[in-house]
């Protein structure tokens, strides 16, 4: 993992003088307190917290231009920040400067049922979103865990339990407003499913981690609520088991709608700390199949077939509402659990993705790997997609240790990458995979760079994260 050096800090007087700006703007919104600035300073995985000089709370698409503009001026940097859910130091303020914390950006602003789409500001989250399409027929899909904020997820290209049947952000944004480097507000996309119209700007920005602009306005698809929803979990005798039965699956087009992995470390934990009770400390897989009664039927005896070939336990089933939340929440605090089995450590999550032919290669060779270092890392992924996640954890107080985790993640990464995979599937590259990023794409980080200083001249948006604007950074 290692630190960018594409930018430095402001000028002392250029600060003061964009400081002295936002605060006769913002008065009481313009948050300069130590304590709000640490809260900003780091999001959910590494805790090396870097603080910006000043928070602001912006309301308006307006109000995030301005902020912009001035610091375009000054040259000064800026950071977008939703509710710090995002896992590879995007929200660090590495070179200081100015962080726009959109959360109060909170309104859903249409929703337009007959033809599945919304436009929200980018500071709602997907649980606030869900909880105002109730009565509509209508819900978001896209479940990174986290109750993050859709204009984070859009900046981050967020996936989750939902994406094999779903898609990703990148599937369901329809158009968005971005606040550009010099401070323009312009509108990308629009309500139509698909145009050949141009650039696909919205793509562009759709992943960028806030390199390129700041998102304050989303439009998204959404979905009729299922007929039907059923919900089972199958324990295995060994990882391979389990990860060949996703294969399978994947292959013979079921359509399910979540494949959650769990290996034996993982499902200990969750036992213990969401109180499940009646499983084992097995590689386990959650299932989720939507749809009508019928096909919900037919899905999940197709899907309970190819488990038992592979030696999968009976199906353990979870129709009522309440006990499909209770299986799902006990997945989504997986982190928690994982925490708990090492009071004292820190841990730290990383994901890579692979085509789904090399999944068993990928998910084994990295379990053994876990296993030779001798750390405590418990696995869980979509792995419907191909996608999986390790969180590593080490002793904070210990460099050495630390030292391993961060060795360990890296492998994660450099093996999806030589087995024609990815190094993240859903997490994006912030500024701890920037080396993984330029041993993926090759020259053509060349055009990322190209691309980032034509819309960022300067390098003020997020500086140093998402494509390293100096080659020696690669390893």
């Amino acid at each position: 993992m290692n630190a960018p050096i594409s930018a430095r800090r402001p000028a002392p007087e250029a600060l003061a003088a964009v400081m002295g700006e936002l605060s006769a703007r913002f008065g009481e919104r313009a948050v300069v307190n130590a304590s709000i600035r640490e809260q900003h300073g780091h999001g959910e995985g590494l805790a090396d917290a870097a603080l910006p000089d000043v928070v602001v709370f912006a309301h308006t698409n307006e109000e995030v231009a301005a902020v912009v503009s001035a610091c375009a001026a000054a040259r000064v940097p800026v950071i977008a920040f939703g509710v710090g859910t995002s896992l590879e130091g995007h929200v660090a303020a590495i070179h200081g400067g100015v962080c726009v914390d959109l959360s109060q950006m909170n309104r859903v602003l249409d929703v337009n049922a007959e033809d599945l789409d919304c436009r929200v500001q980018a500071g709602v989250t997907r649980e606030q979103l869900n909880a105002e399409l109730k009565g509509t027929g209508l819900f978001f899909p896209i479940d990174p865990g986290a109750n993050a904020t859709l204009g984070g997820m859009a900046a981050t290209r967020a996936s989750g339990t939902n994406a094999v049947r779903y898609g990703t952000m990148r599937e369901n944004v329809l158009g968005l407003t971005v606040v550009t480097a010099d401070g323009r507000i312009v509108r990308t996309g629009g309500r139509a499913r698909k145009s050949s119209a141009g650039y696909d700007l919205t793509r562009l920005y759709v992943g960028s981690e806030g390199t390129l602009g700041i998102i304050t306005e989303v439009g998204l698809r959404l979905f009729g609520v299922p007929e039907a929803i059923s919900a089972a979990v199958a324990q295995f005798p060994d990882l391979r088991s389990a990860v060949s039965t996703v294969i399978v699956a994947m292959q013979m087009g079921i359509p399910v709608a979540r494949i959650e992995l769990l290996d034996a470390v993982q499902m200990d934990a969750c036992m213990r700390y969401s109180k499940l009770e009646g499983y084992e400390a097995k590689p386990t897989l959650f299932f989720e199949f939507h749809g009508t009664g019928a096909g919900v039927a037919e899905q999940a005896g197709l899907m309970q077939q190819v488990a038992a070939e592979h030696g999968g336990g009976a199906f353990r089933w979870a129709t009522a509402q309440e006990e499909r939340t209770k299986l799902w929440k006990a997945r989504h605090d997986a982190y928690y659990a994982a925490l708990a089995l090492q009071p004292g450590c820190f841990g730290f999550s990383t994901d890579a993705c692979v085509p789904i032919s090399r999944l068993a290669d990928c998910v084994l060779e990295t379990r053994e790997d876990i296993d030779a270092t001798g750390l405590t890392c418990p696995i869980v992924g979509h792995v419907g997609d191909g996608n999986f996640h390790v969180l590593v954890l080490f002793d904070p107080d210990d460099p050495a240790e630390r030292a391993k985790a961060e060795a360990l993640a890296h492998r994660v990464s450099m093996r999806a990458i030589a087995m024609g995979g990815t190094c993240t599937g859903e997490h994006g590259v912030g500024i701890h995979k920037l080396d993984a990023l330029v041993a993926e794409h090759g020259e053509a980080v060349d055009l990322m760079r190209t691309i980032k200083r034509a819309l960022d001249p300067l390098d003020i948006m997020n500086p140093g994260k998402t494509v390293p604007l100096q080659k020696a950074e690669a390893r």
